[in-house]
């Protein structure tokens, strides 16, 4: 039988994280980076109801992320990663799961109905949704993005095509393993800025090339020899993933490698756990996405040409790999 205070403690999970997305929702993290305040004067500045403020300032300070001071509070060292200003911030992770509270609230609904609905879109909120997106995405693509490149052995490669690149996090890791090799990135307008920034900040945009498009209806570029799909194949259904390694297909130099990294799941659909979960952020998150079993990874593979395909890497954190070839 289950303890009950740590059932109570995974029951009670949910107010942590709600305070903690409150407080980045607020840029409270960055507000007392380097100016630590009272509840009245953070209210003040940030048009907040006094009491209230104080309240999750006292709740963010119990769980450790702030040090309250008579009436003043000041980032603790684990609070700091969650302000704009820390150079390894975890903000913009924080803010995606802020997003993902609102439609995993629907979850309910969803299984009564079948799958998630697409909302209508407004361009400024989808920008700045993208921008914390793709951020969210380096955060925790940063750490792993190097065990990919380590554990894989790229270097009988020449140039990477990374489709979806966002900004860069695995183009990076790849080329700063391989000097020998350069890459196009491949991704929609309004992320092609982002890629280029963060390539520049890392000296390595001479090494890329950066074309926008759009991978549901366009084509892909030629003349890679290395064709990743770094955590793209959930977000789509098993029609779209026939279509789009197609087109990997198509654009791959004769004799060149496909990789795909993503979850697998085994054949219970249970293991591992987090690809589980990640299934259900998929039901409520898109119309057709999910997480997918070796074997229908290269049934789809097969489909659309590929042949030699294996599963090269098994892990628990979405770091599992399929590799594939394009014949002669």
């Amino acid at each position: 039988m289950m303890n009950l205070d740590v059932l109570i403690g995974a029951e009670t999970a949910f107010m942590r994280n709600r305070v903690l997305f409150t407080a980045a929702e607020l840029d409270v993290f960055t507000r007392l980076h380097h100016h630590p305040a009272s509840a009245s004067e953070l209210a003040n500045k940030l048009a907040l109801d006094a009491h209230a403020t104080l309240k999750l300032l006292d709740a963010v300070a119990a769980l450790g992320f702030l040090e309250k001071q008579e009436d003043r509070y000041h980032l603790t060292d684990e609070g700091s990663i969650f302000s704009s200003d820390h150079r390894e911030t975890l903000l913009p992770w924080l803010l995606h799961m802020n997003k993902l509270w609102g439609s995993w609230s629907n979850l309910t609904e969803i299984v009564k109905r079948g799958s998630g609905r697409l909302r209508q879109s407004d361009p400024e909120t989808d920008q700045a949704s993208r921008r914390a997106f793709i951020g969210a995405m380096h955060v925790v693509g940063r750490g792993i993005s190097l065990e990919i490149a380590e554990a894989y052995d790229a270097s009988g490669f020449t140039r990477l095509l990374d489709i979806g690149g966002a900004s860069g996090t695995y183009t990076i890791a790849f080329l700063r393993k391989n000097p020998g090799m350069t890459a196009v990135l491949f991704d929609l307008p309004a992320v092609i800025p982002m890629a280029k920034e963060r390539l520049e900040s890392e000296g390595l945009l001479d090494r890329v090339t950066l074309v926008e498009g759009d991978f549901y209806r366009d084509e892909l570029p030629k003349g890679c020899d290395l064709v990743l799909l770094s955590a793209i194949i959930h977000q789509n259904s098993p029609e779209q993933n026939v279509d789009l390694y197609r087109k990997a297909f198509l654009a791959a130099e004769p004799r060149g490698t496909i990789l795909i990294r993503d979850h697998v799941m085994d054949a219970s659909r249970t293991r591992p756990p987090a690809g589980a979960l990640f299934a259900v952020n998929m039901l409520v998150n898109t119309q057709g996405g999910d997480t997918y079993t070796f074997d229908e990874v290269e049934a789809h593979l097969e489909a659309a040409g590929f042949i030699d395909i294996r599963l090269v890497r098994n892990g628990e954190k979405m770091d599992c790999l399929v590799e594939a070839r394009k014949p002669a």
